[in-house]
Formats: C-alpha cells, sequence, structure tokens
C-alpha cells in the first residue's frame, strides 16, 4: 500500500524553499503540488528543492506541474533542483528527457547547493 499523499513545506532563510512530497503525484494530485509551489514563488521564493525520496510515482500531469515551475522560476533568475533517488522515478525524467532539463541530485544538501546563486557566479 503506498503512503497517503502529502507536501510539507520547510522555507529557510531568504529565496530558499524545500517542499518534500510524499506519496503519488498523479491527475488527482497534482494541482496541489502546483498550488503550494506557485504560492512559494509568489511569495518570492525562488531557489525552490523538492524532495522526491518518499514519492511512489509522478504521470505527466506531475511533470507537467514542475516543468511550469521551472519556467516560472527561470523568468525570475530563480532555480529549481529534485531530490531523488528511485531507479523508477528517474527512468520517467530519461524517458522524457527531462532529466536534461532538471537538475536531479541525490541529496538535499546537493540540491540546496545546486539552486545557490553563489554556485552560479563560481561555475
Amino acid at each position: 500500500m503506498s503512503p497517503e499523499f502529502a507536501i510539507s513545506e520547510h522555507p529557510s532563510e531568504g529565496d530558499h524553499h524545500l517542499l518534500a512530497v510524499r506519496g503519488e503525484i498523479d491527475l488527482f494530485t497534482a494541482p496541489e503540488l502546483k498550488q503550494v509551489l506557485a504560492e512559494a514563488i509568489e511569495a518570492g521564493r525562488v531557489r525552490i528543492v523538492i524532495d522526491l525520496t518518499e514519492t511512489t510515482f509522478l504521470d505527466s500531469t506531475a511533470l507537467g506541474v514542475l516543468i511550469g515551475a521551472v519556467k516560472r522560476l527561470r523568468s525570475r533568475d530563480g532555480a529549481l533542483a529534485i531530490v531523488n533517488l528511485d531507479e523508477n522515478i528517474s527512468k520517467t525524467f530519461e524517458i522524457t528527457g527531462l532529466d536534461q532539463i532538471f537538475t536531479i541530485v541525490a541529496t538535499r544538501e546537493e540540491a540546496i547547493d545546486a539552486v545557490d546563486p553563489a554556485r552560479d557566479a563560481a561555475g
């Protein structure tokens, strides 16, 4: 049995924001993720980490929400990174070619570093 869908938010200092998603992100739950992301971006949180380590499934609706968030963030000079260790979810990103669009890393620390503007300047 898959865990119940839930999003926990962990705002940090400045423009950073961490979302941890548990369960399945699909046609029924993706709108909630979209709303939470939109509210964070509108509040000025443009460095967003989405932790999918407890996510069991995502579909094309979920991918659309993530793509929309990346577009909104890029227009605000923001960034998004995804934490994922699940092989099936990784395969979904690879098959769709979205692994080339998203920064996908193994840990929250790596993701936080990936959205850090100081890293962009150093890179």
